[in-house]
C-alpha cells in the first residue's frame, strides 16, 4: 500500500544517489530531516547522514559483498517494528533504490503489515559514472539501448541465467553492477558469444566521492586492469560503444 508522508507509522524509501551529498534530491533531504529513524546502507553513510536530525536513531543495515551483513529478513523486520511504533522511518538506500537495492523484499514486508510507504527515486551510479567520465549513456545510431545487469548472484558468483546474446550485442551499452570479482568470467563469455575483445570498457569505482577512480580499457584488458588498479570501493563496469575520452 502507499500513502502520504504525514501518516504515522510510515516508511520513506529514500534513494541517496552515488555518494556525493550534493546529488541528493530536495525531497530526499526533506525526508531525512523529518525522520525519527534512519536505516541506512553502508554506501549511504558519511556526509549524507548529516541531513538527519541530531536526535534521530541511525541504524546501519548495509550489505557489502564478501562482508558480514544483516540478513534481509532482519532488515525488513526492523522496518516493520519501527513503523509500528508510529515513527517516521527512512530506509536510506544508495544509488536509486529500485536498481539492485532489495526494494521489493522490503515493500512486500510492509504490505503484509498494511504499513504505508513511498519510494523517492535518486541518481543511479550508472548515470553518475557516465557523467563523471564525461560521456553519454546512449549514443545516436551506435547505442540506442542501455541494459543494467548484476555481476553476482546471492552466492557471489556470476549469475548463470544472464542473457548472453543480449549482453553481447555490440550496439548496446551494458552496465554491470557489482561485477569486479566476476568480470574475467563475464568477459570470456561475452567474447565467446561474439562481442569483440576490442569493445571499450570503463570501470567506475567510488563514483562521485573523493575516492573516485575511473579506469578505461577494453573487454579484453579490463579484468587485468581491475586486478592491478582497482581498490575496495563499490564499482560498476560500462561496456559497449563508449566515447573515446582521455
Amino acid at each position: 500500500m502507499t500513502g502520504g508522508p504525514d501518516m504515522t507509522g510510515f516508511v520513506s524509501f529514500v534513494s541517496s544517489g552515488p555518494g556525493d551529498p550534493e546529488l541528493l534530491t530536495v525531497k530526499a533531504v526533506n525526508r531525512l530531516q523529518a525522520a525519527d529513524v534512519v536505516l541506512f546502507d553502508d554506501l549511504s553513510s558519511g556526509p549524507i547522514l548529516g541531513h538527519a536530525r541530531a536526535d534521530a536513531d541511525l541504524i546501519a543495515v548495509g550489505k557489502r559483498a564478501g562482508r558480514a551483513s544483516p540478513k534481509q529478513d532482519h532488515v525488513s523486520r526492523l522496518l516493520v517494528d519501527y513503523a509500528k511504533t508510529g515513527a517516521k522511518v527512512v530506509r536510506l538506500k544508495s544509488g536509486d533504490s529500485g536498481i539492485f537495492g532489495r526494494l521489493e523484499e522490503e515493500i512486500t514486508a510492509l504490505d503484509a503489515e498494511n504499513i504505508g510507504y513511498e519510494v523517492i527515486p535518486g541518481i543511479s551510479s550508472a548515470m553518475a559514472a557516465a557523467a563523471a567520465a564525461g560521456i553519454p549513456l546512449t549514443r545516436r545510431l551506435t547505442a540506442r539501448r542501455v541494459q543494467f545487469v548484476t555481476g553476482h548472484d546471492v552466492t557471489g558468483a556470476l549469475p548463470d541465467d544472464l542473457n548472453m546474446a543480449a549482453l553481447a550485442d555490440p550496439a548496446v551499452i551494458t552496465v554491470v553492477f557489482m561485477g569486479k570479482r566476476t568480470f574475467a568470467q563475464l568477459a570470456a563469455q561475452l567474447t565467446a558469444h561474439g562481442l569483440p575483445a576490442s569493445t571499450p570498457a570503463l570501470l567506475a569505482e567510488s563514483v562521485s566521492t573523493p575516492q573516485q577512480k575511473l579506469i578505461r580499457g577494453t573487454l579484453a584488458s579490463m579484468a587485468d586492469l581491475i586486478a592491478a588498479q582497482a581498490e575496495d570501493g563499490p564499482a560498476l563496469v560500462l561496456i559497449g560503444p563508449l566515447m573515446d575520452r582521455p
